[in-house]
């Protein structure tokens, strides 16, 4: 059973599905911490779920960096309470076609994804094991695929979705189970920037999007969220190393 006073800790939880994942939780009676690259970025989803009475705190940290995410862990623990879920949310974007694709733009993609998925991981999985009980939800996407112009990011959420399959495997004897979220076409700021790159505005952008969806619209934050919900609970305790592509219809 999950514990009485559960703390979650979701990352690139500023805004868009982070912040939705943090404010669902929040209903479903967990403690949480709202990290991103800036505490103060955080503070109002922080004053959004503590006028509708739940716990957060906002947390300052850059997930690619291994100091910073252990006194990020550390400080979630003292101030919340021992973390039992990791929601791994945080996510950059630096489209470009290969021959076009800087180092640069390789490697931020890789460390904040993978080595911040690794390393939120690593620094949180003490306390689950603790505990007796866990969930770690990691966000992939269904570039996954493979996309045109996203060869850093599609590698990275593809390395997700191994890193989630292993993880699985290592933590389910203490308790802790580990999914992933892949989600296709969701309406956040980042597509949005999507959207300026190619000249569309948004409303054009999303509207074509949805004619290729089979359920007729685009997803929304709280789509999302409200898979991170199910898998975070413990009815979800036998599922464990799955991907469950969030994208309107079969084929993502």
């Amino acid at each position: 059973m999950r514990p009485s006073d559960p703390v979650a800790i979701i990352t690139g939880a500023a805004g868009g599905i982070g912040a939705a994942v943090a404010r669902r939780l929040s209903l479903d009676g967990f403690g949480v911490a709202v990290l991103d690259l800036q505490e103060a970025a955080c503070r109002p989803v922080v004053e959004s779920i503590e006028q509708a009475g739940g716990r957060a705190i906002a947390v300052g940290a850059d997930v690619a960096d291994e100091d910073a995410v252990a006194r990020a862990v550390e400080t979630v623990a003292e101030r919340l309470g021992a973390p039992s879920v990791l929601v791994n949310n945080a996510g950059v974007i630096r489209d470009n076609l290969l021959f076009k694709m800087s180092l640069d733009q390789w490697q931020q993609v890789m460390a904040v994804h993978l080595q911040g998925a690794f390393l939120m991981s690593r620094a949180t999985q003490r306390h689950m094991v603790e505990l007796g009980w866990g969930r770690i939800v990691n966000l992939s996407s269904t570039s996954a695929l493979g996309n045109r112009g996203q060869s850093n990011y599609a590698s990275a959420k593809a390395g997700l979705q191994g890193f989630t399959k292993t993880l699985a495997i290592e933590l389910g004897r203490f308790g802790i189970t580990v999914n992933a979220v892949a989600p296709g076409f969701i309406a956040t700021e980042m597509t949005r920037h999507t959207a300026d790159q190619l000249g569309m505005t948004f409303e054009e952008f999303k509207a074509s999007a949805a004619e290729r969806i089979p359920v007729g619209r685009v997803g929304q934050p709280d789509d999302v969220a409200a898979t991170v919900s199910f898998f975070a609970r413990d009815e979800a305790s036998f599922v464990s190393g799955q991907v469950l592509y969030l994208a309107g219809g079969p084929r993502a």
